[in-house]
């Protein structure tokens, strides 16, 4: 806006010269200098990402066959095998986990996001929250060491799947708090004009509306939770033998030490056997990979969320 008393500036009047980019310009050398070292740090910082997935793809794509998917785990002086138990087991933990810390996970979002977000106990909560998403993981194995292998006598899934919902719940709260906040207010608002009371506005509009949002916070609480190895240490502990005596739901015996993936690497990794350490290679790609597929499903489902 031009000030009291002055003309403001006719076009023909600016000197375009001086927009110019000019490469004898200090501002503009230090623009190209900046700009080329964020480019070479970002390469820098990619390196190491990249050189753990040719190494991965390098010494575990070869030795991956289909049996690798449904036998069980060698010997120390056995050939072939496979990681197929220790697939299932993960499958069933990170499972027993969803199911514990979604539902939590997503009644606190919605106390955080509408009904106390100005409260003090919601400070506290999304604090403790915060708190918890760097909670060491080992930590969560030990908490859920002594208060579920403790109390039922033995390691078992259960545990595992307690130990790993400590470590989405966090990812899933808070996630699913942004999601529903960025739901806009008209909406809820139209929703409540026509007669609708609270709850209905939450179940029927505000939950569907922020429903991709969600979901993404439970695709990366989901990749988190599968690669971790020190909670299941100390809580499902491994097994060379399926979780099940039949292919049946009713047969799973969850009650006993059950294989994972992450420990099966862990286990094999340091194995004087070449077939063992073979088997985890291949397993290590095989759970990158997933994790790799997860997490660009919730990034996905992110991006066709609700936009302010």
């Amino acid at each position: 806006m031009a000030s009291p008393g002055k003309d403001p500036l006719q076009a023909s009047e600016i000197d375009l010269r001086q927009l110019e980019r000019s490469l004898r310009k200090p501002r503009t050398m230090l623009s190209m200098f900046l700009s080329l070292v964020t480019t070479v740090l970002t390469f820098a910082a990619l390196v190491p990402l990249f050189s753990v997935v040719f190494m991965l793809f390098y010494r575990g794509a070869s030795k991956i066959k289909l049996s690798n998917f449904y036998e069980l785990p060698p010997t120390a002086f056995e050939d072939g095998g496979g990681f197929g138990n220790a697939l299932v087991g993960t499958l069933i933990m990170v499972a027993i986990a969803a199911l514990i810390s979604v539902p939590f996970g997503i009644m606190a979002s919605i106390f955080l996001a509408e009904l106390g977000s100005e409260s003090k106990t919601a400070s506290v909560v999304r604090f403790c929250a915060k708190v918890l998403s760097g909670f060491p993981s080992i930590l969560a194995g030990v908490f859920a060491y002594g208060a579920v292998v403790l109390v039922t006598g033995g390691f078992s899934a259960y545990a595992g799947g307690v130990a790993l919902s400590i470590l989405m719940l966090p990812v899933v709260m808070l996630t699913a708090e942004e999601a529903i906040r960025m739901v806009p207010s008209r909406m809820k608002e139209a929703s409540i004009g026509m007669g609708a009371t609270q709850t209905q506005t939450m179940w029927y509009v505000t939950l569907p509306t922020a429903l991709p949002g969600i979901i993404t916070g439970v695709m990366l609480a989901v990749a988190r939770a599968a690669g971790e190895t020190a909670p299941l240490l100390f809580t499902a502990l491994f097994s060379n033998y399926w979780s099940m005596s039949t292919w049946s739901p009713t047969s799973l015996e969850l009650n006993e030490p059950t294989a994972s993936m992450a420990v099966l690497i862990y286990n094999f990794s340091s194995s004087f056997v070449d077939n063992q350490r073979e088997m985890a290679w291949s397993a290590s790609l095989v759970l990158v990979l997933v994790v790799l597929v997860t997490n660009l499903i919730g990034k996905s489902l992110s991006s066709s969320g609700p936009k302010r």
